[in-house]
């Protein structure tokens, strides 16, 4: 009993802001940007520990080797159920602040679904639908690895923004690995966008599409995002995908 309240009261300690989001100033430059700064949410040793998970494979639902199948060159894991307590705090508490302005944006593009307010109502859509596989996953990058340019979906529910917060400090635990999102407007050129992130920092960006003000109404954009070639060392992140999979 001791040993499960003390756990209970670690996970809050190091989440340092997750409660202090300005999720009006995120929902703002999500819908300029397609993507948000959400700050330092971890501490470093909870950076640490996360890491530090990757080689626990009794946590682990399935782990991708990228080359095998064309994503790239590297490693990531997805997490098994139940998740690691840091991550089941943090994962319902980021949805909470998220869900109005998928909301909005769906209701901007046309599109039917909208999102209840709290993540286990959602999941609980999700399992009804076959989609009962946890998404929350570990990546690794060693020297010379890097993720193709991709989106994250894995069935008929699809929350529109996921998270992804890096465990590693660049300069020192790695070189280059620049977390990377590309937009495609109708009509024109892709944009690319480099979003800095330093250790337990979070962003927070589109899955698939989002939607445009333009001069006749809003159009839909697609996002695809990406990791740059790790020049050097060793970097870890935690993808935070708020449906599950088939």
């Amino acid at each position: 009993m001791g040993a499960t309240a003390s756990s209970k009261q670690a996970a809050p300690e190091r989440m340092l802001r997750a409660d202090a989001i300005d999720w009006t100033q995120v929902t703002a430059h999500l819908d300029q940007s397609g993507w948000a700064p959400l700050g330092r949410l971890l501490s470093v040793q909870a950076c640490r520990d996360l890491a530090g998970l990757y080689d626990r494979d009794g946590l682990f639902r399935s782990t991708v080797i990228m080359a095998r199948h064309g994503f790239g060159k590297g490693e990531y894991k997805y997490f098994a159920y139940p998740l690691p307590e840091l991550i089941a705090a943090l994962r319902p508490a980021l949805y909470a602040g998220l869900a109005p302005a998928a909301n909005a944006w769906n209701e901007t593009m046309g599109i039917a679904a909208r999102y209840p307010a709290a993540h286990a109502d959602y999941i609980r859509q999700c399992h009804k639908a076959g989609q009962a596989r946890p998404t929350p996953l570990l990546l690794r990058y060693r020297e010379g690895d890097y993720n193709c340019l991709h989106q994250d979906i894995y069935g008929e529910h699809v929350f529109p923004l996921q998270v992804v917060i890096l465990l590693s400090e660049p300069g020192r635990d790695f070189e280059g690995g620049e977390f990377v999102l590309t937009e495609q407007r109708p009509r024109m050129q892709s944009r690319a966008e480099v979003v800095p992130l330093r250790q337990g920092e979070a962003a927070v960006f589109a899955v698939h599409h989002r939607p445009v003000r333009g001069t006749r109404g809003s159009y839909r954009v697609n996002l695809r995002h990406g990791v740059s070639r790790v020049r050097a060392g060793q970097r870890h992140t935690l993808g935070i995908i708020f449906h599950d999979a088939m």
